[in-house]
């Protein structure tokens, strides 16, 4: 529930860094009412809190490094074929088996992936990785305003104007959208109305339009917010059912695609939205023990990777089905603050490491590709001969 107040108007969204576990929708950025329409595109970034396993989401199945990466990983690799083989992307690497759902997208050019992609900065800290990416400046922290803000900033599209003023109501501002006061947080368009009694709800809205029919910020602010609260309302949120068969997972994560796929729809003019999802710092029992390589069913697979890839995938499937079709202008970026180290440690896990990969997603991309230079697992080609070196910034 959204409960306005003077103090709630003037609070905003405070920064925060977001916490490593579970998932949440951090920001959605909406574009003035009459900003909203047909050529609008909309951006939808995924951050992957903890620093995830790359060479085990996107391992090598072929070539002279694959025997690099069997030795480095004996307890955790996956396997080239066989029961529980990597999926075959292009002969040189493979995508982890528990990704069938993001695997289907791959073969019908709607996924690519950018390998050896991270921070070139170095460090292997959490907080410091997530802050420089965030605020797209590698080993500086003094910007005033985070890469999302400055691409909004500089969009073609009108995004000026907010329909949303600075509302928090479940989660702190990402830094990526640091210096952009047009953002909000909510978990559920359903819950976005005003808290109070059902028999006066319409005598509040009418008090605070009448409370706040000044000229000043706060004053616009209000009734923008009351003009929003009434127009999600108007659409029925609550009744919202999934296009094109799309069946989303039971996650906070899913639940949270779900909600901005349903916003898209709305036709609003959302632009940006971004979406934390922790738990990707695995130092011991990566693996599936006793049974390590069966990654299927293992910690990485079945309680991270497979989850979100068949959230995902409901998610695209489910804006291909929408009229206007909203997969065509909607991309999906993936992305974590770093990857794990090449070997793999005593407690079959991985520890921080360097180069990561990426994932880009939508109707309107050129997919079905492995992007990005391969820089090799050899020790001289190896970042400080212990990581795999970033060669897309």
């Amino acid at each position: 529930m959204v409960k306005l107040s003077r103090r709630g108007f003037l609070m905003g969204c405070s920064a925060a860094i977001a916490a490593l576990a579970g998932s949440r929708i951090t920001n959605l950025a909406f574009a003035a009412p009459q900003a909203s329409g047909t050529g609008s595109e909309v951006m939808v970034v995924v951050f992957l809190r903890g620093g995830w396993d790359a060479l085990n989401v996107v391992p090598v199945i072929g070539g002279p490094d694959r025997g690099l990466y069997e030795a480095a990983r004996p307890a955790i690799k996956i396997p080239a074929s066989g029961a529980g083989a990597a999926l075959n992307l292009n002969g040189q690497f493979g995508l982890h088996p528990s990704m069938a759902s993001l695997y289907e997208m791959y073969q019908q050019k709607k996924l690519a992936i950018v390998h050896a992609a991270g921070l070139t900065s170095d460090t292997r800290s959490h907080f410091d990785a997530q802050q420089f990416i965030e605020l797209g400046t590698p080993g500086a922290k003094s910007s005033s305003t985070g890469w999302i803000t400055r691409h909004l900033q500089s969009s073609p599209f009108s995004v000026n104007s907010a329909v949303f003023p600075a509302l928090s109501t479940g989660g702190g501002q990402a830094m990526s959208l640091a210096g952009y006061s047009g953002a909000v947080a909510m978990n559920n368009p359903g819950d976005f109305n005003l808290d109070g009694w059902s028999n006066y709800v319409a005598n509040q809205r009418t008090a605070l339009r009448t409370f706040y029919a000044g000229s000043g910020f706060l004053d616009a602010a209000a009734r923008e917010t009351l003009d929003t609260i009434d127009l999600i309302e108007s659409t029925a949120p609550g009744d919202y059912t999934p296009a094109n068969g799309a069946q989303y997972p039971n996650s906070s994560f899913s639940d949270n695609l779900q909600s901005i796929a349903q916003l898209i729809k709305m036709n609003l003019g959302l632009h940006v939205a971004t979406i934390d999802l922790g738990g990707w710092d695995m130092h011991e029992r990566q693996g599936n023990s006793p049974t390590a390589n069966d990654q299927l069913g293992g910690y990485l697979g079945q309680s991270l990777l497979k989850p979100m890839s068949d959230a995902l995938k409901a998610f695209i499937q489910d804006l291909d089905g929408s009229c206007p079709n909203w997969a065509q202008r909607t991309t999906v970026v993936v992305m974590s603050e770093f990857g794990r180290r090449v070997a793999q440690n005593e407690n079959d896990g991985t520890d921080h490491g360097h180069g990561s990969v990426m994932l880009v997603l939508g109707g309107g991309i050129k997919g079905g590709s492995v992007y990005g230079t391969w820089p090799g697992l050899a020790t001289d080609q190896l970042y400080d001969r212990a990581d795999l070196r970033i060669t897309t910034d």
